[in-house]
């Protein structure tokens, strides 16, 4: 289980053409890997910090790391989508947001805020 988003938070993003395979094993995985890359990006461990945070300064943290997790969903299997182009599109712009998402958490003015 995540601390900065849950699955469902990414399953909504991955759309319902998602594959519903996925196991909470590799739910949890993927959570874990994208807190892994957001907290290695910005070099704040914000599971560390998560719990004393106001709760809409959370969201951005939720917003990247469901942002990360849909797209693996996704990249997981493409089958259940119209198209692989479908799945490329919503893969294209989860991974725009995550990227601003990452660069906004980056940033040292952002960091002293949310803290």
């Amino acid at each position: 289980m995540g601390t900065l988003t849950l699955s469902g938070a990414a399953a909504f993003k991955a759309g319902a053409n998602r594959s519903t395979a996925i196991t909470e094993a590799q739910w949890n995985s993927y959570i874990g890997q994208a807190e892994g890359l957001i907290n290695a990006a910005t070099r704040v461990n914000w599971n560390d910090i998560y719990g004393i945070l106001d709760g809409d300064k959370k969201l951005i943290l939720e917003e990247t790391a469901s942002n990360l997790v849909a797209i693996y969903v996704i990249t997981y299997d493409m089958s259940g989508y119209t198209s692989r182009a479908e799945a490329e599109s919503m893969i294209t712009v989860l991974r725009d947001a995550a990227l601003r998402g990452i660069s906004i958490l980056k940033d040292i003015k952002t960091q002293t805020f949310i803290q």
